[in-house]
């Protein structure tokens, strides 16, 4: 099993530095870099779940930081916008660039909502972006995926099918609102207005503040269908067939479709594999990385691995 060892370092960005982790594997260089770039919701450096050290083993320098406000980091990433992040994660790229364990590529790996991010950081600065490994990374619009997202969940409940299309009218209702820009405490109020309904939790999970209807604002209009015929660097990526949370047919077809034409692209989908690419829950006992999708890691090591010489 290979050693990662871990050492402690900062990203600088407009809202202050930013705790980090930089993990490096006992294996012969030169090594590429990866930022890893979180999904939705707080992230800590030191709260992956494994993830860095399984990444590192693959063959790769790997750095993980805060989000703004967590951690005992400065800012507040509920006030951040996806073109705010992609920042972010070219700052934190430019950190791993300076480490002298670092001679290759850095590239982004992008979880989640994170892979929206990684494309957009490839947009604005194609020269510092290497690679992108997007795991489980919509493709498409976030009005998109939450719609498709939330109509799942609506089904699984049992709810009727009149029910159902009420609160998928709702929800895009809410996302022209928030799109045409209207006051984030309006659009609250009308949701509000609303609570009665027996969708409405559901619905409503997540952006029923303030603060997450106004994240929701920031990022709802971000078009991931544009921007991926702007992004040149090598993009691998990757979907689990038993996704609950995003449109997993229309991702493959955006990427698929939407990418210039690069024989260095991979494109894969691992059957009974959900959101984090794992083929089972949870168990005591269990190691994690065994539960992965099989095959996974063995792509992601030869992506990496042909990323050594750039």
């Amino acid at each position: 099993m290979t050693t990662v060892h871990t050492a402690s370092t900062t990203v600088d960005t407009p809202t202050g530095p930013l705790n980090a982790l930089v993990h490096v594997p006992d294996l012969p260089g030169p090594l590429p870099g990866v930022v890893m770039v979180d999904g939705s919701g707080d992230g800590t450096a030191d709260d992956w779940g494994g993830w860095p050290e399984r990444v590192a083993a693959l063959g790769a320098v790997v750095l993980t930081h805060d989000k703004p406000g967590c951690g005992g980091s400065p800012g507040d990433w509920t006030t951040q916008t996806l073109e705010d992040r992609a920042h972010e994660a070219l700052s934190a790229a430019a950190v791993l660039r300076r480490r002298a364990e670092v001679a290759g590529p850095v590239g982004l790996l992008g979880v989640s909502q994170g892979g929206w991010v990684s494309l957009s950081a490839a947009k604005l600065a194609p020269d510092q972006v290497g690679f992108i490994v997007s795991l489980s990374g919509p493709g498409v619009s976030p009005a998109r995926q939450d719609r498709v997202r939330i109509a799942r969940d609506l089904r699984a409940e049992g709810r009727a099918e009149a029910e159902t299309a009420e609160a998928l009218a709702w929800l895009d209702e809410r996302a022209r609102l928030l799109t045409d820009g209207r006051p984030v405490a309006e659009v609250l109020e009308l949701q509000n207005s609303l609570s009665d309904r027996p969708w409405y939790a559901t619905t409503t999970r997540y952006f029923d503040t303030e603060a997450g209807l106004g994240f929701l604002a920031r990022i709802i209009d971000f078009d991931a269908e544009a921007i991926l015929p702007h992004v040149r660097c090598p993009v691998l990526a990757l979907f689990g067939a038993a996704d609950p949370l995003v449109p997993v047919a229309e991702g493959v077809a955006a990427f698929a479709t939407g990418l210039p034409e690069n024989p260095a692209n991979g494109l894969a989908v691992f059957p009974d594999a959900d959101h984090g690419l794992f083929i089972a829950p949870p168990t005591p006992g269990t190691d994690r990385t065994a539960q992965l999708a099989p095959g996974f890691l063995t792509l992601l090591r030869g992506f990496l691995a042909a990323r050594k010489s750039g």
